[in-house]
């Protein structure tokens, strides 16, 4: 899995960290996401897809 990021995009909203926490967190000074874990474990891929997909700014971009 290979996860980009799209920080120009990203608008704080911080659903991803909500359904992902060990794979996302945000900046304390603005809100950005920020990716902790650019090679997640197997058990992690549903989450960061569906983090992906909840976006609301489209700024995960996820490919196997």
């Amino acid at each position: 899995m290979q996860i980009t990021i799209d920080e120009a995009k990203c608008c704080g909203a911080g659903q991803c960290v909500l359904v992902a926490p060990e794979v996302f967190d945000q900046r304390d000074e603005d809100g950005i996401v920020v990716l902790l874990d650019a090679s997640p474990a197997a058990a992690q891929h549903a989450a960061v897809r569906e983090a992906a997909t909840i976006c609301p700014a489209a700024a995960i971009q996820v490919r196997q």
